[in-house]
């Protein structure tokens, strides 16, 4: 048999928190006989605990937002889906990583926070930017992509010339011009925000 492990009950002050919480303990302890996991309960706010992915903003008008733990989680499977590109194209990477996008935006998508989409996005695309400096290896294909792409030729050579890391100049004015959204709209990158139903 199995029994529900999480849930969260929402009072009006700390004190009421403590007593509700001293009765639902002996409720389920004393009644019930089930174990209770001391080490993750506890009365606080809202916006300090997390259920089932989600933790709410703190104020007068809570809004539902994504816990950053779900966010971490989120980034590190990103990471994990990406880590491997030999011989694989941007094409070929962005569509195995919006199969996970896909399920992850019906969970976690109608948050109430857009702006953590909005920048989980500008991550995503950053990112992919940086797998495709990687692949392009050397000064010389770097500039010619640069120019492929659209970017000027002084600022194609400056930045294919450029000691930085992919990371860092996967923000670069070079390669936003290169590779804008339209680019990875059009290779069928999935956004993580919910579509608009009307």
């Amino acid at each position: 048999m199995r029994y529900a492990d999480d849930c969260n009950i929402y009072v009006r002050s700390q004190k009421a928190g403590e007593r509700v919480l001293a009765g639902i303990e002996k409720f389920l302890e004393k009644r019930l006989k089930l174990k209770i996991n001391k080490a993750k309960s506890a009365v606080a706010k809202p916006s300090v605990r997390k259920f089932l992915g989600f933790s709410f903003t703190g104020g007068k008008e809570p809004r539902r937002r994504i816990a950053p733990q779900a966010i971490a989680r989120f980034k590190a499977k990103v990471r994990e889906l990406t880590r491997r590109t030999c011989g694989q194209s941007l094409a070929q990477i962005v569509k195995k990583l919006s199969v996970y996008l896909i399920g992850w935006r019906g969970y976690f998508g109608f948050c109430q926070t857009p702006s953590v989409l909005r920048a989980l996005n500008e991550w995503l695309r950053r990112r992919l930017r940086a797998i495709a400096w990687k692949q392009w290896k050397r000064g010389d294909t770097r500039f010619a992509e640069l120019r492929r792409c659209g970017v000027g030729r002084d600022l194609a050579a400056q930045t294919a010339g450029s000691p930085h890391g992919p990371w860092r100049l996967a923000n670069s004015p070079a390669l936003t011009i290169a590779m804008p959204i339209a680019f990875f709209s059009a290779l069928g990158l999935t956004s993580v925000a919910a579509p608009k139903t009307a």
